[in-house]
């Protein structure tokens, strides 16, 4: 079971709307998916179409142990997706984390628990923090997606968190790689945009991905519907790149999932 985490610890930058959307992008291509919604905002479960009534059992439950990664997983609209929902209790999980053993790997054990065969990967949705939610979600995740807003305070905040991704490999997850930096909110009338993603290219070359995703008004309709925007308006601009974004981050992935022919 492959693991994902969507970090930036900037917020707006697309980190939901590309989870979910990467997401049933990877489930319509025939993968199992599990999406974990891992910020105490939960857009990510809104988003998905699961109303706050129905999240019994979340991600606050698996990083406390008081569920497994199978009784929290619930069905979502997309086929083949799953979701571990986000509630506003784990808003006071990082204070309640402290105290436990292993604080920052209680995500990586609850999803080792997972049966065999239920999902081929797993993508976790970030906060827009660096503290010990997404420690958790970098210690658990095999490799990282980073989305990337093309403005001009991206350079600066990528480089925080490349030295975070240092800190982490150094002393929770040596294994922890970079998949690719996602360009987002482009918008090609404004000419920062090009100049933050022609920088982006020459720091970091073949880390980002060619495909870039603009600004686009129906990726922002779309989670008041409770779908995502692959769903709710496949050929629009924003969806169209997703599904390109989609397309090279599975050649990225390892030859392991269950990808339909």
């Amino acid at each position: 079971m492959m693991r994902i985490a969507v970090a930036n610890q900037k917020g707006g930058v697309g980190k939901t709307t590309t989870t979910i959307n990467v997401g049933t992008a990877l489930a319509a291509s025939g993968w199992k998916v599990l999406v974990v919604d891992l910020d105490p905002q939960g857009n990510a479960s809104t988003g998905l179409g699961v109303d706050r009534a129905d999240r019994t059992l979340s991600s606050y439950d698996l990083l406390v142990g008081s569920a497994s990664v199978a009784e929290a997983a619930i069905a979502t609209r997309v086929p083949r997706l799953d979701l571990v929902a986000s509630t506003v209790d784990l808003s006071g999980a990082e204070i309640e984390l402290v105290d436990l053993e292993r604080r920052a790997h209680r995500l990586d054990m609850a999803l080792s628990e997972a049966p065999p065969g239920r999902w081929d990967v797993v993508i976790i949705d970030c906060p827009p923090s660096l503290g010990l939610l997404t420690i958790n979600a970098m210690s658990a995740a095999e490799s990282l997606l980073v989305p990337l807003q093309c403005e001009f305070f991206a350079l600066e905040g990528l480089s925080q968190l490349l030295q975070t991704i240092e800190r982490v490999r150094a002393r929770f997850n040596p294994e922890l790689q970079i998949l690719g930096v996602a360009l987002t909110m482009y918008d090609k009338r404004n000419r920062l945009s090009e100049q933050v993603a022609q920088d982006v290219r020459a720091c970091l070359g073949k880390l980002v991905f060619d495909t870039i995703i603009p600004r686009n008004v129906r990726l922002s309709e779309a989670p008041s519907h409770g779908v995502p925007a692959l769903i709710y308006d496949h050929r629009c601009s924003g969806s169209e790149a997703y599904i390109g974004l989609s397309r090279e981050l599975m050649g990225r992935l390892p030859r392991r999932g269950q990808v339909a022919a």
